[in-house]
């Protein structure tokens, strides 16, 4: 990398996290810098982190311009890194610094690499122990061999830290002292799986385009268990033995404790993790080491993209269509999209792997865009499960219930024979409504315009719009009367309990993300399920995400119907995508699987395409709908969400900005709204949006510019524009 040198006093242009939008002239410091340093500058009162972004522009006061502190001594940004974040905020219009931020997340990147204090397991655990103590040890249980400091210790504890230094007084955990920032261990393949069918030239092909050293897109599509992943790891060993890095994205934290073992029995040590489940000390020395090249591979979710690599050399989007790859709030990107992005600028191979691509992914395969490679075949001896609907219309439910008789009687079977049984419910909680049934009112949070859900597990009601909780009431908040409330409809937790009033004797796990206090906790609850410690696991769409139970033989899909209506364009491939990834958990090993939808729609196009299997006649079906109404991937799409405290001024201004709308007009792209959201008010703020549709061949990003360059946002409102909008709430 040719970096240009700029000498002690000379002018540079520094961007910093600042939201500033451009960058800033300083005098180089006291050594000089150069291109893509990392500096602490002045602004204000203030210390900043920045990068050298280019040369000073000067036309200033040469009096008034300021020096640099120091040059940090960490590895200065690449000039691919730099390329990557300014191409990616140009595409999302999202301002610079933003995007700086999301690639300076290594926490205390201006301290020197010293040592730090460590704790772990030392001495026999006493049977009586304080409840307390008892959750120090539990919490270095579920960290395992990974250095953790004291205050990284008690937050996971949820303790003070005088309870640890007490167990360590005791000598039940042991204080010792670690390097920080050390290299990770060296990745070398061992013996690889013994590859068959269409997966031996399917990894010859990605092997290939590794050596060639250059950017495609592939995308690596299978049926549920047909080894996609032992695929792409061939390609991940051509890589590392290249001398290159390697990324590998996942949607869910949950995933990779079976991914990270398959990882080490295949290379012999442990990939980095960067996640929020990762603390920040070893967050800090992954940011360095991937900057040095001492971290070969490096498995993490979407943020992992803005990584400062060395030498990247290969990118996987593991289930590529998961919606979790979108980011929501702050910088509205889409991993996927973004993963290919980065690839074609480092000049890298990106492999997207999914069962159930998106309809995007699919299209660009189909259009010659990206390269396909399809594996039709379970691996080794695992077959496809068997799928069939269950037509609720013609079960008899008693009252609140929702596991019909004849899944009832599959899920016996299976605890007879010791087999896994797994009932899927997408809705976290007890219930979605609680209702006065004295008046009709039904429960909602007093910031936002949504019900609260009843979590029993945790006593409490929550919005899972703003996170708001609140004891749940003994009498109606609006009549007030005692006793009337009630909850409506199933969650996973109301589901557990006709489970147990159903099965008493067998072991039940309920996987739900808002159960379990941490990702270690939730991590180490898969592994003992995989291990065989629960004969009836009910969970959300956590469950369908790529976990491998290999006694797990029926799946029961409780509501089949949940999501195939509404507004969502992308409803029915959702819903396909769902469901079949979620019949895909069962048999996945030597014995046969089944898996049963629940449904009052057993004649419904996607139900039909769902136990029919033929997937492309879904896709193409799909495909062209979206086609024949201009929606992507066939058209373009922008979302805008405003909103404020002050529901006047935001309808004002709304209506304003829809009223000028001339250079969208003359870019060839419609505007419609504004309209309240969804969810109409979110922590006290009310919501309008509105929604720009285009032709694929606009040139949509600057037409939004020249639009909103005319107004003035007031200070009371937030503007925001998504590119390639995912949900509309």
């Amino acid at each position: 990398m040719n970096r240009s040198v700029f000498d002690a006093g000379q002018l540079v242009a520094v961007l910093t996290t600042e939201p500033l939008g451009r960058t800033l002239d300083y005098r180089a410091p006291e050594g000089g810098c150069s291109l893509g340093d990392f500096l602490e500058v002045p602004l204000g009162p203030r210390r900043v982190l920045g990068v050298v972004w280019g040369a000073g522009e000067g036309g200033y006061d040469a009096a008034k311009i300021r020096a640099a502190y120091r040059r940090l001594d960490v590895p200065p940004m690449r000039d691919e890194l730099r390329a990557f974040l300014a191409r990616a905020a140009e595409y999302t219009l999202t301002p610079l610094p933003a995007m700086l931020r999301a690639a300076t997340r290594g926490p205390r990147l201006d301290s020197p690499p010293s040592a730090r204090k460590t704790y772990a397991l030392a001495g026999p655990v006493p049977n009586q122990m304080t409840e307390a103590r008892f959750k120090v040890i539990e919490a270095l249980r579920r960290f395992g061999a990974a250095p953790v400091t004291l205050g990284e210790l008690a937050d996971e504890a949820d303790v003070s830290t005088s309870v640890i230094k007490g167990l360590v007084k005791l000598g039940i955990v042991a204080e010792g002292e670690a390097p920080r920032d050390l290299p990770y261990p060296p990745l070398v393949s061992q013996m690889p799986a013994a590859l068959e069918g269409d997966q031996i030239a399917a990894a010859a092909d990605l092997v290939g385009r590794v050596k060639a050293g250059a950017f495609s897109a592939v995308l690596l599509q299978g049926v549920t268990g047909s080894g996609k992943t032992e695929v792409y790891l061939e390609a991940v060993a051509e890589c590392l033995a290249r001398g290159r890095q390697a990324l590998i994205l996942l949607p869910e934290i949950a995933l990779t404790a079976d991914f990270l073992a398959r990882v080490q029995a295949r290379f012999g040590n442990r990939p980095a993790e960067w996640h929020s489940g990762v603390t920040q000390t070893e967050r800090r020395r992954l940011w360095r080491m991937v900057g040095q090249g001492d971290a070969q591979m490096v498995v993490g979710a979407r943020s992992a993209l803005f990584l400062p690599f060395r030498d990247l050399g290969l990118i996987v989007v593991d289930e590529e269509h998961d919606t979790s790859y979108k980011q929501e709030e702050g910088v509205l990107y889409n991993a996927r999209d973004m993963a290919v992005l980065r690839a074609s600028i480092v000049g890298a191979p990106v492999v997207l792997a999914s069962a159930t691509p998106c309809l995007e992914s699919w299209a660009n395969a189909e259009g010659g865009k990206y390269h396909k490679l399809v594996l039709t075949a379970r691996f080794g001896a695992a077959e496809l499960p068997k799928m069939a609907a269950i037509d609720m219309r013609a079960q008899a439910l008693g009252k609140n219930e929702w596991i019909s008789p004849a899944l009832a009687h599959e899920v016996a079977e299976r605890i007879q024979t010791g087999e896994q049984s797994l009932l899927f419910l997408n809705r976290r909680g007890y219930a979605p409504i609680t209702l006065c049934r004295a008046c009709g009112h039904q429960v909602e949070c007093e910031t936002c315009d949504a019900r609260m859900v009843e979590h029993r597990f945790l006593n409490q009601l929550q919005c899972h719009q703003c996170g708001a909780t609140r004891a749940i009431p003994t009498s109606c908040p609006a009549c007030k009367a005692e006793g009337k409330l009630a909850a409506v409809g199933p969650g996973v937790e109301r589901l557990a309990e006709e489970v147990a009033a159903k099965f008493p004797t067998a072991r039940l796990a309920v996987l739900s993300s808002d159960l379990f206090a941490s990702a270690r906790a939730l991590k180490e609850q898969i592994v003992t399920i995989a291990a065989g410690g629960a004969d009836i696991i009910i969970g959300t769409q956590i469950v369908a995400k790529g976990h491998n139970f290999p006694n797990l033989t029926l799946v029961g899909v409780i509501d089949a119907d949940l999501g195939l209506h509404g507004s969502d364009l992308r409803a029915a491939e959702r819903t396909f995508q769902l469901m079949r990834q979620v019949a895909g958990r069962a048999g996945r090993a030597e014995k046969a699987g089944a898996a049963l939808l629940q449904t009052f729609q057993p004649e419904h196009p996607v139900i039909h395409a769902i136990l029919g299997g033929d997937e492309n006649a879904f896709w193409a079906a799909e495909a062209a709908a979206r086609s024949q109404a201009g929606t992507p991937p066939y058209g373009r799409l922008a979302g805008i969400i405003l909103s404020s405290p002050d529901m006047g001024a935001l309808m004002d201004f709304a209506n304003d900005i829809a009223r000028r709308d001339g250079p969208l007009r003359a870019a060839g792209a419609q505007l419609y709204g504004p309209a309240p959201a969804p969810v109409a008010r979110v922590r006290g703020r009310h919501r309008l949006r509105l929604l720009i549709k285009s032709d694929k061949s606009v040139a949509l990003q600057p037409a939004i510019l020249a639009w909103l360059a005319q107004f003035k946002i007031p200070n009371h409102l937030r503007l925001t524009v998504d590119i390639d909008p995912q949900s509309f709430y």
